[in-house]
């Protein structure tokens, strides 16, 4: 996460038969493992490292260390070749999930004579082929990937596999506020507590009128004070109606002393009901600072989507909510834009804290932090449910540089994307998916491990590329 390294275990396979036959067998695979996690701990992995393991209760006492230790995954090597059925009732009780690397020590074996220095020492391949079956068996979902370790990127390829599944355990163990409930009618990304509960794992907490007053109550005049220095030194302050920023400031401040309270990952916000609930002001700029600070966020009632914000910018710094708002299709663009919400570390230039005009509830104008989202590679991820499960629909794009022609829209926030493909192919591609209306957006990450998140899981996986 953000500062926090990523835990995993590690688990190395081996077979008593060498042991038994010649203990200093294993001195070179032993070495080699010890250089693969030096590898992984380069890629900003914390590694829990089992004993190399040749017998079930061997395996048995590994799988209870990561368990015990809340491991994110387990990655696995085949030192040699090991016997599925002393590994396979160990490996179904871990429950991170398991990431295995199908590597060896030699990158050539046709010009090594020796059998000892070859063979013996590059024939884990079929142990994995071994243990993959019986994880099939079992109905055991796992990742693989191979390759040399000194000449490919299956190294980074597993530390990606590991961040995708630090996402996962984030959305399974998911706190979700909502301040205002439901957005009445809309029904593309609606899921019941429950369902969220049963299909996903993560929880909802209502902000109720006792809540939101207790709250409201707990903000004091030096608080507003403190916020608005921090607001002087972060952004291009123009507010001229201090009373309404003041208010706005208020509100969400309460919803964030709400969150720290609850202990929540990420919330949402419904702008239609907040008159009715009792806060003063949509908080359009606390929105944005919550995803700055790492915590999730979707607007109108999202509760679906917020976690999904959530567990990824868990991981990755560069995540915010978003939604395609229009198409340029002379250019193949499109404009991503939202009321008053986004990441403001993926500003372009330093946002702009202005009034904001809105009649949308009874509440009146409040402000907001107005910022264009900054050039990049980056993911557009759309969680989206199904009559049955989820459709996750990953496709890499490109946000374009906020300046010149694309600068027309500086009061707002807004980001320009382009797709893999024009908008007449992109457009139908996603919509024919599922696609809900609201998405997050990810910067600087490999689309492939965003798949390898939903398919840790177990959603259906649709890549527009």
């Amino acid at each position: 996460m953000d500062k926090q390294r990523i835990k995993i275990g590690y688990l190395p396979l081996y077979i008593k038969l060498y042991d038994d036959s010649d203990p200093s067998y294993r001195d070179p695979m032993v070495k080699y493992m010890h250089t693969l996690v030096s590898m992984l701990e380069s890629q900003g992995l914390e590694v829990i490292l089992a004993d190399v393991c040749r017998i079930e209760e061997e395996f048995k006492e590994a799988a209870e260390l990561f368990n015990s230790n809340d491991v994110a995954a387990v990655v696995t090597q085949h030192l040699a070749y090991s016997p599925s059925l002393e590994a396979i009732d160990a490996l179904c009780s871990i429950e991170a999930p398991i990431i295995i690397l199908d590597t060896t020590p030699d990158y050539e074996l046709m010009s090594r004579a020796d059998y000892y220095d070859g063979i013996f020492l590059n024939h884990g391949i079929h142990g994995v082929q071994d243990m993959c079956n019986l994880l099939k068996q079992r109905g055991v979902n796992y990742e693989i990937r191979a390759g040399h370790a000194m000449h490919s990127d299956v190294i980074a390829q597993v530390a990606g596999l590991c961040r995708a599944a630090a996402v996962a355990r984030e959305f399974k163990n998911a706190r979700i506020g909502s301040v205002g409930g439901a957005f009445e009618g809309m029904g593309d990304f609606f899921v019941t507590d429950e369902h969220l509960k049963k299909s996903i794992g993560a929880d909802v907490f209502y902000m109720d009128e006792s809540a939101i007053k207790e709250s409201l109550d707990s903000v004091t005049d030096k608080d507003i004070d403190d916020e608005i220095a921090w607001d002087k030194a972060h952004f291009n302050y123009e507010i001229v109606h201090e009373e309404n920023y003041r208010l706005s400031i208020k509100a969400g401040l309460a919803i964030r002393n709400w969150m720290g309270k609850k202990d929540l990952t990420a919330c949402t916000v419904n702008f239609l009901t907040l008159d009715k609930s009792g806060l003063p002001k949509m908080p359009f700029a606390e929105c944005s600072k919550m995803l700055a600070r790492g915590t999730g966020y979707a607007g109108e009632g999202d509760v679906l989507t917020a976690g999904l914000v959530g567990a990824l910018r868990k991981v990755y710094p560069g995540t915010t909510f978003s939604e395609m708002f229009c198409p340029d299709w002379k250019e193949d663009v499109i404009l991503l834009s939202h009321m008053g919400e986004c990441n403001l570390n993926l500003a372009a230039w330093r946002p702009a804290l202005k009034d904001t005009p809105f009649n949308y509830n009874a509440c009146g104008d409040t402000a907001a932090a107005y910022f264009g989202m900054r050039s990049g590679s980056a993911v557009f991820v759309n969680l989206a449910p199904m009559n049955e499960g989820y459709t996750l629909i990953v496709t890499p794009v490109e946000m374009l540089d906020n300046r010149g022609e694309f600068s027309v829209y500086r009061d707002s926030i807004h980001g320009w994307l382009k797709p893999v493909k024009p908008l007449a192919a992109f457009l139908p591609e996603f919509s024919y998916a599922g696609g809900t209306h609201h998405s997050a957006l990810v910067y600087d990450v490999d689309y492939h491990e965003i798949a390898a998140f939903g398919h840790m899981m177990g959603f259906d996986i649709v890549v527009i590329d």
